[in-house]
């Protein structure tokens, strides 16, 4: 039988599951990994880490495949870059360019064949080794101002077990995301999960909260991910093997969920991704003011 290992201190480490093929952006990520496209002037993947550091979490495992080098370039320093601005006197781009290397410790392992995000998630096993750790999609980004993350941390070192991000969507969409059977606990934004069900049908939900793509996960996840069968799509299935987890303490602690109600923004989705680039934009100070200007004329005049 698995059972939870003993917690021993604050969560330190992120994984980050990459190694997607991003068939939804073709043909743009037929050769760039769909997470270094660009959300304004930064690739969606470098906000996700910027939020596991911002958690605390400094050590950072991503899972990558084939034709994902670009990534692990991105957090390595580019000397002919720098030394270019350097010779410049480009203190600004300089500083930018550097921020990614000094972001965190970041390892780099290959999944292999894309056997779903269950098995990603094994793949961190060796590196994770006996602590809970945290596991963050790079569809989904938090605005840095909805601190989900420390939250969930938080109620994870408090309760153990493993801890699922949810959001209530509009029971039409519940299809499209894992789905989870709650029960209220004594904190407003902190349910118990007592069941959870991969992509269901809207008639056969058990709620419209979604899981979305920020998990705190006890290791013992690794144990019932060895013994969970391929699920819906053919993949092993994370959802399938938190759903033993909640069904049986014994087998690691609760799976507690917290309740999420800020900013997301899912650059997953063509629609969302183009969404969440003119949201950013227009809230930066160095470019919100002139292009909520023009965007104003456009929607006014051109539409």
């Amino acid at each position: 039988m698995t059972q939870s290992f003993p917690r021993l201190g604050r969560i330190s480490k992120a994984v980050i599951p990459a190694a997607g093929l991003g068939t939804r952006f073709l043909p743009a990520t037929k050769a760039t990994p769909k997470e270094m496209l660009p959300v304004v002037d930064k690739p969606a993947i470098q906000y996700v880490v910027e939020e596991a550091v911002a958690a605390g979490l400094c050590d950072v495992l991503m899972i990558t495949g084939r034709n994902k080098r670009p990534l692990e370039d991105h957090f390595d320093r580019n000397y002919e870059l720098e030394e270019a601005l350097t010779r410049k006197g480009d203190d600004e781009r300089l500083s930018k360019v550097r921020e990614s290397n000094d972001l965190a410790t970041m390892h780099y392992v290959r999944q292999g064949a894309p056997r779903g995000l269950g098995h990603a998630v094994l793949c961190a096993a060796p590196h994770v080794g006996d602590q809970p750790f945290a596991v963050l999609l790079g569809d989904d980004l938090i605005d840095p101002r909805d601190p989900l993350l420390s939250r969930m941390v938080e109620v994870q070192e408090r309760e153990g077990g493993s801890v699922v991000a949810l959001m209530e969507v509009e029971p039409s969409q519940i299809h499209l995301y894992g789905c989870a059977a709650v029960e209220p606990t004594i904190d407003g934004d902190v349910v118990r999960v007592t069941d959870l069900v991969e992509k269901p049908e809207p008639a056969e939900a058990p709620s419209n909260y979604a899981v979305i793509g920020r998990y705190v996960l006890d290791p013992a996840v690794f144990g019932t991910l060895r013994e969970t069968e391929p699920g819906r799509g053919g993949e092993i299935q994370l959802t399938d093997a938190l759903q033993k987890l909640a069904g049986d303490e014994k087998l690691g602690g609760p799976v507690h969920g917290v309740v999420f109600k800020g900013r997301r923004y899912d650059t997953g989705d063509r629609g969302d991704y183009l969404r969440a680039i003119v949201r950013l934009a227009c809230e930066r100070e160095d470019l919100g003011p002139d292009f909520r200007a023009w965007l104003r004329r456009y929607v006014s005049e051109e539409m």
